[in-house]
């Protein structure tokens, strides 16, 4: 009989140590799925911030090219041509 109550009491102790670390790993997953979903947040915001950069520097170096400060007025000309080509792509859309 006294062999049963200690099984119980141990039982219990491995219980209560069970859900003790299940409480822990259930606040830590929380708080590891709350960093990950700021670190998205804040890796998307970079990729947009880069993507406007980018744009950026496209325009600057055009800018740059049709003031005569670049030899690359080729590129220039190419690049314009491709954005004649999105605008009635995109003039198109609007008429369809």
């Amino acid at each position: 009989m006294n062999d049963m109550v200690e099984a119980i009491h141990l039982l219990e102790d491995k219980l209560k140590n069970l859900l003790s670390n299940y409480e822990f790993l259930k606040n830590e997953n929380e708080i590891l799925l709350q960093d990950t979903t700021k670190l998205r947040h804040q890796l998307l915001e970079k990729e947009q911030l880069l993507i406007n950069q980018k744009k950026q520097y496209d325009l600057l170096k055009i800018a740059k090219t049709i003031e005569g400060s670049s030899n690359s007025t080729r590129d220039t000309k190419l690049k314009i041509n491709t954005l004649i080509r999105e605008i009635d792509k995109c003039i198109i859309q609007l008429n369809e």
